[in-house]
């Protein structure tokens, strides 16, 4: 049994193989390089219809969509190192703050993410021909690999300007968004939703491409957000006064989309109270619109009996009844014919302690309201079109003034009105969910995330991923001392999180750990051992590169048995040693070297489901193998691997 940790990230090219091999076995084939899918018998077996050769038919195509989906597929064996420096209560906080492309953090999440974020919001570039696109380019070498983030040339930068006369003008923004996005649908919750910001240069593509990646059916809604009510006046035709949030599911049938608590606006409705002093509204229990006659539905037509000195007392019937000291009361429309009522005779009969009868003086007649009470009303659905102040595009900029920034220190921050409700409306009051921003800029999202914990209306922790860009060097943000976006982010949060905790004194996790993308932790040789022959094998007595830490390892270890980053982590001493206990006993990781029987003796007390060392940490060989068969004789349950 190999007891080696792959230490890359999940390769979807070979499980979706693996699948077919399963479900398809006529559909593989062995070839010089290996087993293959017939992909021409995968056709058939997928059709009724004889296939012969390529048919016209409904689908999104663009010049380099089979690149995209290589890309998405091409499994990485980069890692993300941990900054403590940078962080705030590493140890302890489930807060995550990742820098680094986000396509690459995207393929480091999918084992420890998969199926386990609630909501993700993201801000792409919008296309708009001034702004970037990420260039994936994977046949650098690996020398290429070591240049932190690309952004040196246009053949190692990862963001290039996108101009509308490029000839691949949309192409390469779709090229650009299928792999991304592919990968996101895998770390939604079945219940789960994305939530993208986009304006008209993209929307109808990124709409085709959604419907492309989690399907026409799972599409929630697109809503318009008035986000400069006045119109941009440098627009040549019609002032755009909107952008979009294109709004998708994992799976539309399970699908939990909420609302918003109800405003000024709503509650000033509710201007009755009972005796207990509990606010409601009357609502009309008859029936007004279309369908409101008795013929349209005569099973909805019945009788309610009331005191004239109690309205509270009611009885309900089906039939006409005597009831010589009540009032009969009846759905009667405007014009005094009958009508109906709006619930049915069961649910009037559940329900007589929910409505009340009243005598109306203008149309001199009696009628049954229902009470509808404002505590425990549910929340009001999200319309398509949020003309709501705070998503007011100006605000973001005021915001970020109000923790010290400079108004230019970072263009066109999200208000966090907008932010706050797609996660009002993404997530549940009392569900403990995940949040995720991969293109999360100055880290708006943390800011709002932070302002809905505060308040107890949400339980949410943040994943938060941002490109280390470069800021201009006679910037705002360059003469405030930030070099890179993350830079301002990170600032962001920590500055924001002590407004917060100041203004309200929430007990809350204000803290984020913060994690940088980098190549593998481990030598050239641990992948490609073929590459090297015996006289140079050598010089890699050990599989770790010489720079990298014991936090740099655990963090990689983490990614690769598919623990999620934001997992508690603890440093004890056991034998001398240096362990790290993740998630209590979940996981426990000693990279010290001279492993032996009598640590594996003193280890084996606390039962670890997991334990892992470094190859070249054991004392000996012999040592490896007790070490080995002493756990499996005395913490039996306990998984051993090595890296």
């Amino acid at each position: 049994m190999n007891d080696k940790l792959d230490m890359k990230s999940v390769d979807w090219t070979h499980k979706n193989a693996a699948f077919i091999a399963e479900h398809f076995p006529n559909c593989v084939t062995e070839t010089a390089e290996g087993i293959k899918i017939d992909f021409d018998l995968l056709q058939q077996e997928l059709s009724a219809d004889i296939i012969e050769g390529n048919k016209e038919r409904y689908r999104l195509e663009w010049p380099g969509k089979r690149e995209a989906i290589v890309t998405a597929n091409l499994p990485t064996t980069k890692t993300l190192r941990p900054v403590r420096e940078d962080s705030v209560d590493f140890d302890n906080t489930e807060n995550l703050y990742i820098e680094g492309d986000n396509l690459e953090v995207l393929k480091l999440l999918q084992e420890s993410y998969l199926g386990k974020i609630k909501m993700i919001y993201i801000d792409p570039p919008y296309n708009t021909g001034k702004d970037f696109v990420y260039k994936d380019n994977f046949s650098k070498d690996t020398q290429e690999e070591l240049i932190e983030s690309g952004q040196k040339d246009e053949y190692n930068q990862r963001l290039v300007v996108n101009p509308e006369t490029a000839g691949r003008y949309h192409s390469d923004w779709l090229s650009m968004m299928y792999p991304r996005l592919k990968l996101a649908r895998n770390l939604l919750t079945q219940d789960g939703a994305i939530f993208i910001s986009i304006d008209d240069n993209e929307q109808h593509n990124l709409r085709r491409l959604c419907d492309d990646i989690f399907g026409e059916h799972n599409k929630l809604g697109v809503i318009a957000n008035i986000n400069n009510p006045k119109g941009r006046s440098d627009d040549k035709f019609i002032a755009t006064a909107h952008e979009y949030i294109v709004v998708y599911g994992k799976d539309s049938a399970h699908t939990t989309v909420h609302g918003f608590e109800p405003d000024e606006k709503i509650t000033k409705r509710y201007n009755k109270e009972d005796t207990n002093g509990n606010k409601f509204r009357e609502i009309d229990l008859r029936k007004t619109g279309d369908a409101d006659r008795r013929s349209d539905r005569p099973d909805m037509f019945y009788y309610f009996y009331a005191l004239e000195d109690n309205p509270d007392d009611l009885i309900v019937s089906k039939e006409k009844a005597k009831y010589p000291n009540r009032i009969e009361i009846v759905p009667l429309k405007d014009d005094n014919t009958d009508g109906r009522w709006r619930w049915g005779f069961q649910t009037a009969k559940d329900n007589l302690d929910a409505v009340y009868a009243k005598f109306m003086p203008t149309r001199k007649i009696w009628g049954i309201f229902e009470k509808d009470y404002l505590e425990g009303r549910p929340p009001v659905k999200s319309t398509s079109s949020w003309t709501h102040k705070d998503v007011n595009s100006e605000r973001g900029s005021e915001q970020m003034i109000e923790l010290g920034f400079d108004k230019e220190t970072f263009s066109r921050p999200k208000p966090l009105g907008t932010l706050r409700r797609v996660m009002e409306i993404g997530t549940l009051p009392k569900e403990k969910s995940i949040v995720l921003d991969f293109f999360s800029g100055s880290a708006g999202l943390c800011q709002a995330m932070f302002e809905l914990v505060s308040s107890g209306k949400r339980d949410l922790t943040f994943v938060a991923v941002q490109l280390p860009e470069s800021t201009p060097e006679d910037s705002a943000a360059r003469k405030e001392g930030f070099e890179k976006i993350t830079e301002i982010a990170r600032s962001r949060i920590t500055r924001s999180s002590a407004k917060i905790k100041k203004e309200t004194n929430a007990d809350i996790d204000y803290g984020f750990r913060v994690y940088r993308l980098d190549s593998s932790n481990m030598q050239d040789v641990y992948y490609k051992p073929q590459d090297y022959d015996q006289g140079n094998l050598d010089i890699f007595a050990d599989n770790v590169k010489p720079d990298r830490t014991a936090d740099d390892l655990l963090a990689q270890v983490m990614l690769d048995w598919g623990l999620p980053l934001s997992l508690k982590i603890e440093q004890v001493e056991v034998s001398g040693k240096k362990v790290f206990k993740v998630a209590e006993n979940s996981l426990y990781a000693c990279f010290d070297s001279g492993i032996d029987e009598d640590f594996a003796k003193a280890i084996a007390k606390d039962a670890p489901l997991r334990i892992v060392f470094r190859d070249s940490g054991f004392k000996n060989d012999t040592a490896k193998t007790n070490v080995k068969q002493l756990l499996k004789q005395l913490s039996p349950e306990t998984e051993m691997k090595v890296l």
